[in-house]
């Protein structure tokens, strides 16, 4: 016995030691272990290196630690479509979203495109704007939807809805460049513009490329930032001077600018909402869900809430919450953002109260030929972004063909004539084969490049499609008053959520 414990005392040591030795192999060094040359010195190059600080948390967003998982359908499917066969897959580390994007959130969108582009160019605010008469429809009372919904206060904290997938994308760059332009104000490395206008106004892009030139370049400018954190725990160091008094922008590599927000994949965005993460045991998991939530019913198992719904859903036909006096789930339509219970990645309404837009291009086989890891069909690139000089039968038959082959992927492998671009003859016809030569889109079928797959049960939808499984397509340009979104953002480096 004494013997045995001796060995697990070695053992544990050994361990001890380890995990000593490889954390000072990483710890921050002023040299180059590998040159010998000082970092961050002026006259030995000036290669400058900061501390590598993980990723900060951007604004409304949760860590979802990543891993594998069985994607696709855990029910029967009514209308026998069969788009979505279980498989496999992996999925990185990433953050998502905490709620829907709501009204309050979008109208800050507004607010500020109106401050910048309203006076010379109005149709950028009206571009943006989302549909209210998704909420008009036939032989239905919704006007005071129509005119109420988006902009009263007592709706401010509802999922906005009637916006296309483009404008959620829109949405979503814009956030970055405000989320991003706010890291660097705090750091310090920034001088807020608060009379920012169409021709100067701040960009994430435009910031790294060096082409928005409203920095602080002078170290009289760093007073008092120095000593202090910011509420983002982001503290102003000796890189950002060193930046600072080169009058140069901070860069991807000094760890403050985080990546762009985006809409979710459809992989990502099921994964999420399965929230795994309390299923699981030893690395197996128990048994797939159907719903976000730990039960296979649609009522609360919790003793203090026994019996509530914990979705807001359609029970049946004309029934969208219940009787007058026990409202089975408060709400004719949407509810607000953070109502009933998160599922275990603390995330709200990932089943019903809206439907939400996620990246990827509908295709009904796009399971048959998807990579296991990071599923996604949507990568893009457009013909017309090749030079004029290379559309020629010459080239046709190898630069192109390899060019396309790995930038667009919208209908890579799915059956149509981008499945067989080795008997492209005439490369003018190209773009035209891309869509139409299998997915004749108004007469066999209403795919096309523009169907974008939305996921989740909304308001207006069963028990059925409330399973995180099920996927739904829209065109990009189309909106609806069941459709929203919400944002997601790629995690770099640990992959252990924080």
């Amino acid at each position: 016995m004494r013997r045995k414990n001796c060995f697990k005392s070695l053992l544990a040591a050994f361990c001890v030691s380890l995990l000593l030795v490889s954390c000072n192999f990483f710890k921050e060094s002023s040299a180059s272990r590998t040159t010998g040359w000082n970092y961050n010195d002026p006259e030995n190059g000036g290669f400058y290196v900061v501390d590598a600080p993980s990723q900060i948390t951007g604004p409304g967003l949760v860590a979802i630690e990543g891993g594998t998982f069985t994607m696709g359908a855990t029910t029967e499917n009514p209308y026998y479509e069969w788009n979505n066969n279980s498989r496999q897959v992996t999925v990185s580390s990433f953050y998502m979203d905490q709620t829907e994007v709501s009204n309050l959130d979008y109208l800050e969108y507004i607010h500020w495109l109106k401050r910048v582009y309203g006076s010379d160019y109005p149709e950028m605010v009206s571009r943006a704007l989302p549909d209210t008469l998704v909420w008009r429809t036939s032989l239905t009372y919704n006007e005071p939807m129509v005119e109420i919904y988006f902009r009263h206060p007592a709706y401010r904290d509802y999922p906005v809805v009637g916006v296309t997938w483009l404008q959620a994308n829109e949405y979503a760059l814009w956030r970055s460049d405000r989320v991003n332009e706010k890291l660097l104000v705090d750091a310090g490395a920034l001088s807020y513009n608060n009379s920012q206008n169409k021709d100067n106004y701040f960009s994430t892009d435009a910031y790294l490329a060096g082409s928005y030139v409203n920095t602080i370049n002078n170290a009289a400018d760093m007073t008092g930032i120095m000593s202090e954190e910011t509420s983002n725990g982001i503290a102003a160091d000796s890189t950002v001077v060193n930046y600072v008094n080169q009058s140069e922008n901070l860069k991807m590599e000094d760890g403050i600018i985080l990546p762009k927000y985006r809409l979710p994949t459809e992989a990502e965005w099921e994964y999420a909402a399965l929230g795994l993460i309390g299923n699981t045991q030893n690395e197996v998991i128990m048994e797939r869900k159907v719903y976000p939530w730990n039960t296979d019913g649609l009522r609360s198992n919790i003793y203090s809430f026994q019996g509530s719904f914990i979705a807001n859903f359609k029970r049946g036909k004309g029934d969208y919450m219940g009787v007058a006096g026990s409202l089975n789930d408060g709400s004719v339509f949407p509810a607000p953002v953070a109502t009933y219970w998160p599922n275990d990645y603390g995330l709200f309404n990932m089943a019903g109260n809206v439907s939400e837009w996620v990246l990827d291009v509908y295709r009904p086989l796009s399971y048959e030929d998807f990579n296991d890891y990071n599923p996604y069909r949507g990568d893009f690139f457009a013909i017309n972004n090749i030079p004029d000089s290379l559309l020629t039968d010459e080239y046709m038959n190898d630069s192109i063909k390899k060019i396309l082959h790995k930038t667009y992927n919208l209908n890579y492998k799915d059956g149509d004539y981008m499945s067989t671009i080795d008997n492209w003859t005439d490369a003018s016809q190209a773009s035209e084969k891309y869509t139409h030569s299998m997915y004749e889109y108004g007469v066999t079928t209403l795919i096309s490049d523009k169907s974008r797959v939305y996921k989740g049960g909304s308001w207006a939808d069963g028990p059925y499609y409330l399973s995180p499984s099920i996927r739904r397509f829209m065109n990009e340009d189309e909106s609806s008053s069941t459709v929203g979104f919400r944002c997601a953002m790629n995690k770099i480096g640990n992959a252990l959520a924080r």
